[in-house]
Formats: structure tokens, C-alpha cells, sequence
């Protein structure tokens, strides 16, 4: 039921969200935080287990250095306590063979999408782009690795999405757009497209351009660069699902940062007072059942 429950999210609403979670406390404020605006209630949908946050919460650096038996058990901590369905970060996939694995073991668990992006090597952050060496894999070889992880899965619900990395790597829309193409074709039930500029722009060229060609397939973004678009106007530019990445982990380690530095320079917590959820909130945000 977890499972399917992506797709008929997508179905039901035309966009839905999803947000970073990394432990079974950030998944339950994932899966319990609600705001009322106008009368209305807003949550999250869905949950994305982003490597680079995985990684960073461990002390690890964001390159695949986490083995996926780790990854997996940061899932089974989350959906122990959760109920929301989950998209995983699956890095590059690995090798195809090793890739067929993956798919099984996050399918049999309930996880709901695995994305993978088409790139080789030792992995870096996308968002360096062209400061650091990347490399892109062949369409050939990742539409094959795409079409064993498809021939792998034994349920209909469960969906791989091709991350085009194209943008990032300064390769060009007509690039990006003939690798998404390839990529449907070889069976991605999803399609995400990455970029690090500041607007949006090259984003909706995509998708218009993509949409222009594809009415169906579901398109992912990452909005971290481009963070002034509402989800509104995504769903209206023809975008499926939105991804906030890293923004627990992102705000979260700051505000342990700096209570750390209060309580070495005052010699005392009191002056955190204010900074620190009661533990009697923390109780009641962890239920007993």
C-alpha cells in the first residue's frame, strides 16, 4: 500500500512535494507537520533519503562513500515510525548488476521511487557542476542500466526516474532533451532534470520542450538554487513532483552549531533556553504506539 501510493498521489494531485529526511525524528517531523492558511491544511506528501544529507548526518563526504546496507537501514528507521511514501536518493545506481539489487531490496521494503542519475565515476555534488570533474555517462549504457533495473522489479508500483545531468554539466538542452527521450523509451517511469542556476528558466525550457513531446511521463525538479518558485507555478509549467532535499539537515546543523558555541562561551545552557524544544515536546512529538 506504501508502495503504490506515490503514483496515486501523482495521479490524484498533478504535484505533490516531498522533503529531505535522514533519521526516524526528521521523518516524523516529515510526516507530522502541518500548517492551516485560509482554512485549508498543507503537508508534505512524501519523503526524500537524499545521499549528501545520509551522508553528512554519518560524517561521511556526499561521493557513495555510505554502502547501500547503511542506506538501508536509515529506511527501515524511518518507516518504522512513518507512513508517507518514500523517494530514495540511489546516487548513480552503481553498476547495472549491482543496480538490480537495489531495485529489488527498495521495492520488497515499500519504497515508492529510486532516482538515478546518469553519471560515472567518483560522485560529487551536482550543484559544483563544471568546478569539479564530472562525467556523464553514455545514453547506451545508462538506458541499459534503466532497463535491468525495470526487468528486475516485480511490482507495476515501483518507479526508477532518470536524472539528467546534462544542465549541470553545461551540455545543452538539446542534449538533456534527447537523453530524457532515450531514457522513457528504456523504460524510466520518471524523468528528473537538475540545474544549479539561480532562475529557473532553463528548467521550464525543459519541460516545455519535454511536454511538448511527452504529456505523461512524471517530471522531477530539485529546487535548491532556483528556491523562488511556488508549487503552484511548477504544477502549472507541467512538473510532477517537487523535491526540498536538504533543508532539515541544512537548518538543522546550524542550530546545533551555535548552541554548542553558547553553552562553551557562557559556561552554562541557560542561555539556550530558547533555542531548545522542551523535552516534554520532544516526548509528545514521539508517540508511544
Amino acid at each position: 500500500m506504501r508502495r503504490a501510493r506515490l503514483r496515486k498521489l501523482i495521479d490524484m494531485k498533478g504535484c505533490i512535494n516531498a522533503i529531505e529526511a535522514h533519521s526516524g525524528l526528521t521523518g516524523l517531523i516529515a510526516e507530522n507537520t502541518k500548517v492551516y492558511d485560509d482554512g485549508k491544511a498543507y503537508q508534505f506528501d512524501a519523503m526524500w533519503i537524499s545521499s549528501l544529507c545520509d551522508s553528512t548526518v554519518k560524517g561521511k563526504p556526499d561521493i557513495e562513500l555510505v554502502d547501500m546496507t547503511s542506506r538501508f537501514r536509515t529506511i527501515d528507521e524511518i518507516m518504522e515510525v512513518t507512513t508517507k511514501p518514500i523517494i530514495f536518493d540511489g546516487d548513480t545506481g552503481s553498476l547495472a548488476e549491482h543496480f538490480v539489487y537495489t531495485v529489488r531490496t527498495l521495492e520488497r521494503v515499500g519504497v515508492s521511487m529510486v532516482i538515478i542519475e546518469d553519471k560515472i565515476g567518483l560522485k560529487k555534488n551536482s550543484l559544483f557542476g563544471t568546478e569539479v570533474k564530472q562525467n556523464q555517462d553514455s545514453i547506451e549504457n545508462f538506458c541499459a542500466k534503466i532497463t535491468a533495473g525495470k526487468k528486475a522489479q516485480k511490482t507495476k508500483e515501483f518507479m526508477i526516474c532518470a536524472r539528467i545531468e546534462s544542465l549541470i554539466l553545461e551540455k545543452g538542452m538539446k542534449d538533456a532533451l534527447k537523453r530524457a527521450f532515450a531514457y522513457v523509451k528504456a523504460g524510466a517511469d520518471a524523468i528528473m532534470i537538475h540545474s544549479r542556476k539561480k532562475e529557473p528558466d532553463e528548467v521550464f525550457e525543459f519541460t516545455k520542450r519535454f511536454r511538448a513531446n511527452d504529456k505523461t511521463t512524471p517530471v522531477v525538479v530539485v529546487p535548491t538554487s532556483y528556491n523562488q518558485v511556488t508549487e503552484d507555478e511548477f504544477k502549472r509549467r507541467g512538473i510532477n513532483i517537487v523535491i526540498y532535499a536538504n533543508h532539515l539537515t541544512r537548518s538543522g546543523f546550524p542550530a546545533m552549531k551555535k548552541t554548542a558555541e553558547i553553552i562553551l562561551k557562557n559556561h552554562r545552557s541557560l542561555e539556550t533556553n530558547e533555542m531548545c524544544m522542551s523535552i516534554k515536546d520532544i516526548i509528545n512529538l514521539i508517540p508511544e504506539e
